[in-house]
């Protein structure tokens, strides 16, 4: 049993991930780590999410929904930070949980992150489809059923847009990272543009008396949620959480950063503050246009309020623009997912071919398997279940993180160079980290839990069945043992 233990425990040398990596080209700016956070956070859930959580879940208060979910993620993002700094490895979690507590939990940190990009991939996706036809049908344009929903949603064959927009941005990326961030730098100017461009027109709408009550008293919606009080805001908490998690997708690029100490830091923690301060602008400008009661089962109230506000054009125009801003999601997203798939394949834990490199230096074939799984989900799946896997697979690997930083300081001027950056306040933040993750990951209702048990369960027969036998660090250490008798 000791010796299972020990294998499910060995660890890699950090010096091996920097060989290993080094052929990626490092080519990304502090410039673009920031558009890749803000604009895979900033996200369509920027023009949704506030009005929706308003209603359902916290009235005006929403606010501090908004904010408490930023502190946590905020707490999780010191922690990347300084794991970045110190191990600019490809594949963020996977592979400084790898290196910190042994290869199973490297695994399932990983495999948890994995959910994420394959799911929220299809997401985005799908959304930008559903959005791109809503802007033709006034001009005349409509897509027949058969290509304009997934399989067996209504008449539905294949989302024809979803397929064409992901294989539009796995091309992008093919050509280097370079490039595709040239193209996220530009459409993320445009998406806070618009951003911004709500804020100041709807602040001419507010009306003083719809942010009272600010907190409305506690009561039990019809599906058993809370809305008000601070059992709502917690709801809401849970429900904006999501919205926070795509710093990840920073740090799965860091093997392709330019002086990673420094730029690493900079774009997690950069990217995140910025985020925060449009989600609550947003939020104060929409409770404050219109009742929070007003955005109830309303698919864009952002839209919604510029419209009824009595801007229909500025209305379109932000719509049109949220439309080309989810590209900017789609490239975060891509960029990083096939960096973790290539770091499982660089590891033998998925076949090897993932982790091979092209002759100009990039993981293409990893790109490859992420963009068909992601055309798969997107254009032929109904998933909407599948979106309660994102925050829990994600939150699970926010607490290794966290909890990593414990032993990385003590490894930290020895085999793991000194980092530029650390976590301040230490040892108390990394453990408000994990314990504010926990906290969030409490409170998401059973379904996402179950779908997160069956999609871990999944996991635990991979890495027994393949990646534990593969897996270059087992050869090694059976190699070594060999060697030694």
């Amino acid at each position: 049993m000791s010796d299972f233990f020990k294998r499910l425990t060995l660890k890699e040398d950090p010096s091996i991930y920097e060989d290993k990596d080094s052929h990626l080209v490092r080519v990304l700016t502090v410039k673009d780590f920031l558009a890749l956070g803000v604009g895979t956070i900033v996200s369509t859930s920027i023009f949704t999410l506030p009005g929706v959580v308003a209603a359902e879940h916290t009235g005006p208060s929403v606010v501090f929904s908004f904010i408490v979910a930023a502190i946590v993620a905020g707490l999780v993002a010191f922690a990347y930070a300084e794991m970045a700094a110190a191990m600019p490895f490809a594949g963020s979690a996977y592979s400084w949980i790898n290196v910190m507590f042994g290869e199973f939990f490297g695994w399932v940190a990983g495999w948890a992150l994995l959910a994420e990009y394959f799911i929220a991939l299809a997401f985005v996706g799908s959304g930008l489809s559903a959005n791109f036809r809503g802007l033709l049908e006034p001009l005349g344009v409509h897509f027949p059923n058969a290509i304009a929903n997934t399989f067996g949603s209504n008449g539905g064959v294949v989302d024809l847009v979803a397929v064409v927009v992901i294989a539009a941005v796995a091309w992008l990326i093919s050509h280097g990272a370079g490039g595709a961030a040239k193209v996220e730098n530009v459409l993320v100017v445009l998406k806070v543009l618009a951003v911004l461009t709500f804020i100041v027109v709807g602040m001419t709408a507010i009306h003083v008396k719809n942010y009272f009550p600010f907190i409305p008293k506690y009561r039990v919606n019809p599906d058993g949620t809370a809305f008000g009080g601070w059992q709502g805001i917690y709801a809401g908490v849970s429900m904006i959480f999501l919205s926070y998690i795509g710093f990840d997708s920073i740090a799965a690029n860091s093997a392709e950063a330019k002086d990673p100490g420094k730029t690493m830091p900079r774009g997690i923690l950069g990217s995140l503050m910025i985020a925060v301060v449009l989600f609550v602008a947003v939020a104060l400008v929409l409770v404050g246009m219109f009742k929070y009661s007003s955005y109830a089962n309303n698919a864009e109230p952002v839209g919604w309020a510029l419209r009824h506000a009595g801007h229909p054009i500025i209305a379109s125009i932000i719509q049109a623009i949220a439309v080309i801003g989810m590209f900017t999601a789609l490239i975060g997203m891509m960029l990083a997912g096939s960096r973790l798939v290539y770091s499982f394949g660089r590891d033998g834990m998925l076949p090897s071919w993932l982790g091979k490199l092209n002759k100009n230096n990039l993981p293409n074939h990893a790109l490859l398997v992420l963009t068909i799984v992601g055309i798969l989900i997107g254009a032929f799946c109904p998933f909407a279940f599948l979106a309660q896997l994102i925050s829990a697979g994600t939150l699970i690997a926010f607490m290794f993180v966290s909890l990593g930083i414990y032993p990385l300081r003590k490894r930290e001027g020895k085999d793991i160079n000194m980092p530029d950056f650390k976590v301040p306040f230490y040892p108390v933040l990394p453990a408000l980290g994990f314990i504010g993750s926990l906290i969030i990951f409490w409170g998401l209702d059973i379904q996402a839990k179950t779908y997160a048990g069956i999609w871990f369960a999944i996991g635990l027969i991979v890495y027994f069945a393949y990646g534990m036998h593969h897996s270059t660090l087992g050869k090694k250490a059976d190699a070594e043992k060999k060697n030694n008798k």
